[in-house]
This record gives C-alpha cells, sequence and structure tokens, in this order.
C-alpha cells in the first residue's frame, strides 16, 4: 500500500512562520512535521510514499530528497502551476503516482500516536475507510456519526474527522473525469465527496481516543513542542 501526504496548503493560520517556510517543515521538538509522520509511515511498513506540494514547494523536496534518507521511496506530485488543488483535487492529481490499489491519505497538519497500518483492507463496498477522533474545543460540532461501522451524516454523537483516511481509486476516478472534462475547476475539497459517498454506506470508519492534535496555529504547534519535550 501507498500512502500520500497532503503537504500542499498555504497554512494561513500559521503565519508569520509560513511566510518563508511551508507549513509540513516547521519543526517541533526538533524535527519538521512532516518528518514526524515519515517516520511513523515507515515503521508501519509503508514504504513509497507521494507528497503533494505547492506553496514553497520546492523546499519540501530539497529537505527530504528522494526519501533514501529515511528508508523509503519519495515521490511528489507538482501543484505549484496550478495552486494548491483542495485536498480531492490534489489527491486525483496524484492518481497517477498512487497506482491502482488502496492508499492511504493523511494530512500534513496533525499530530498523532495512532497505529497507522499498510494492511487495511476495505471491506464491502466501501470506498473509503475514515479515522475519527474527539471533538477539539476548535471544532465542537463534529463531522460524521458513526453505526456499525460506518459513517453517516446524520445521528449523534458526531466526532472529527482526523485527517487519516484510507481510500480506493475508484473513489475519485469520477471526480478526475469531470475535471478533465472541464466540467467542475480543478480545485476541489474532499468533504461533498465523502458526504455523497456516505449516502450510498459506501464510508466506513473508526473512532480512535488517543493523542491527536490539529497544527493549525503557532500556538498549537508550540503547546505540542511542550508536551513533546
Amino acid at each position: 500500500m501507498k500512502a500520500m501526504i497532503l503537504a500542499a496548503g498555504r497554512g494561513s493560520r500559521m503565519r508569520p512562520l509560513t511566510d518563508h517556510t511551508p507549513k509540513p517543515l516547521l519543526k517541533v521538538a526538533g524535527k519538521p512535521l512532516i518528518v514526524w509522520h515519515l517516520e511513523k509511515l515507515k515503521q508501519a511498513g509503508f514504504s513509497d510514499i507521494v507528497i503533494n506540494i505547492a506553496w514553497l514547494g520546492d523546499q519540501i523536496p530539497a529537505v527530504l530528497g528522494d526519501g533514501s534518507a529515511f528508508g523509503l521511496s519519495i515521490h511528489y506530485s507538482d501543484e505549484q502551476n496550478e495552486g494548491a488543488l483542495e485536498t480531492a483535487g490534489g489527491i486525483v492529481k496524484a492518481l497517477d503516482l498512487l497506482g491502482n490499489q488502496p492508499f492511504l491519505v493523511i494530512s500534513g497538519d496533525i499530530w498523532c500516536n495512532y497505529d497507522l497500518s499498510s494492511r487495511v483492507t476495505l471491506e464491502k463496498d466501501n470506498l473509503a475507510h475514515l479515522i475519527l477522533v474527539n471533538n477539539p474545543a476548535h471544532h465542537p460540532k463534529g463531522d460524521f456519526a458513526m453505526q456499525n461501522g460506518q459513517l453517516s451524516q446524520q445521528g449523534e454523537p458526531k466526532y472529527t474527522f482526523s485527517g487519516i483516511g484510507y481510500y480506493q481509486p475508484e473513489l475519485f476516478i469520477p471526480l478526475r473525469d469531470k475535471i478533465k472534462q472541464g466540467k467542475i475547476p480543478r480545485q476541489q475539497p474532499i468533504g461533498a465527496l465523502l458526504r455523497a459517498t456516505m449516502d450510498e454506506n459506501k464510508v466506513s470508519g473508526e473512532y480512535f481516543a488517543g493523542d491527536w492534535r490539529d497544527i493549525g496555529t503557532p500556538e498549537r504547534l508550540q503547546q505540542l513542542a511542550n508536551d513533546l519535550s
């Protein structure tokens, strides 16, 4: 199984830290956020990693190279000419690099101790499997409800989508076709796609109660640094 790290965002809430450094390269406890991901992916059995880049994107391959320093093979999906394509648009652009088997996608601006796995299988007709976490203070209403392992827009309680998901390529192919035909812009967030797929009962999920952080502001970055040290 391949993995994709989403690293193309502008990181506006992290300014001024991200004025000259892409958010995934911001350091916490002595190493960039994205390196924490790479080390966890290696430990979990992943070997092929795709990273999308946009804002100050050349800095990321300059630091990470081809991944050999981490025992990994890294390929880059370059969105610098288009501007960041949002989550779904970025995945669509990277589909050729991700291949025709299920793959993992993880947001580059989170930190967690969830045990990633390169051996997850999507059961039944599910096109996605999402990891849900407790609602943080800045997102108290959550995103999705879960019943019998399937996710829904309706129901309570609702939990927050962690930014970690396992996907079938088939989920994104109709979106890719619409983009190629010029029917929709290339910049596509993933929320609407996931909600429509949930309505077809094709998104499974699991609840993770461990340590998960949305590192979206300088204050949260500093808090994580304090906790890790």
